[in-house]
């Protein structure tokens, strides 16, 4: 779980300090993480935040992890790789990405549940990740309230919520402004506070990880199917950053 902020500096990276550090599976190389739940079951029952807000251009601080027994470590401790190994069950390393300009490219592994509408179905399959970097395919997530009020109306069942999808942006949208709203953003630029600047690169296309228990959310695979029978799996969308900045909660969003 990560942590939410009142504000932030953004770069061409992304929100600074945002995907800097991973958890790796050295037998395999890959990339740990909730999106195979098989394997890596507990993950949600992490937490992360940095010990002191991190900067733009500046050494980035230690990262605080509170394990799922309540026990805080550090990734400056020499034995923080031992001690999440033991709560993930698993030999895992914590590893730093290091820019784009590294010659390397991580891999990740994700889920594919048994499910109308989804690409694959009851398989795991393996991506490469943008090279130097643990982003999964884009440096900005951005998603609606009007995208969040639409699933509530077609699944009420459900418990949606922004913490659900992990989107670095919530665009509160005006009430005249109903349904999947971002689907028409793609190829626009959104502009955000004094600014900054981002171009709506596509849509945001989910996986099983929105159907995961996280805090008090509920385990629900209505979730994931009501995106994909509605919205072709899609809810938000990502981006890139054109003119960094520093973004606030509040901070009017304006679409050109």
């Amino acid at each position: 779980m990560g942590e939410e902020l009142n504000a932030s500096e953004v770069t061409e990276r992304g929100l600074v300090g945002d995907r800097r550090f991973a958890v790796v599976d050295p037998a395999t190389g890959k990339v740990a993480g909730a999106k195979n739940p098989h394997k890596w079951g507990n993950f949600f029952e992490f937490r992360a935040a940095y010990v002191d807000p991190p900067r733009a251009g500046g050494q980035l601080p230690a990262v605080r992890l509170t394990l799922p027994d309540g026990t805080v470590v550090t990734s400056a401790q020499p034995d923080v790789a031992p001690l999440l190994s033991e709560a993930l069950g698993r030999e895992v390393t914590l590893a730093m990405a290091r820019g784009d300009d590294e010659s390397s490219r991580a891999t990740a592994e994700e889920y594919w549940p048994d499910m109308a509408g989804l690409e694959h179905q009851d398989t795991v399959t393996e991506w490469d990740l943008p090279t130097g970097t643990f982003f999964d395919l884009a440096v900005v997530h951005l998603m609606t309230t009007a995208t969040i009020d639409r699933l509530r109306a077609l699944y009420p069942e459900g418990r949606f919520e922004a913490r659900r999808f992990r989107p670095n942006i919530v665009v509160a949208t005006r009430p005249e402004l109903q349904g999947f709203v971002e689907n028409d953003w793609v190829g626009h630029t959104a502009a955000i506070g004094d600014g900054v600047r981002l171009r709506i690169t596509g849509p945001c296309s989910r996986c099983v990880m929105i159907t995961l228990p996280q805090g008090d959310l509920p385990h629900d695979k209505g979730i994931l199917r009501t995106v994909a029978q509605h919205n072709q799996v899609n809810a938000g969308v990502y981006a890139d950053v054109i003119t960094g900045g520093t973004i606030r909660r509040g901070d009017h969003v304006t679409l050109a």
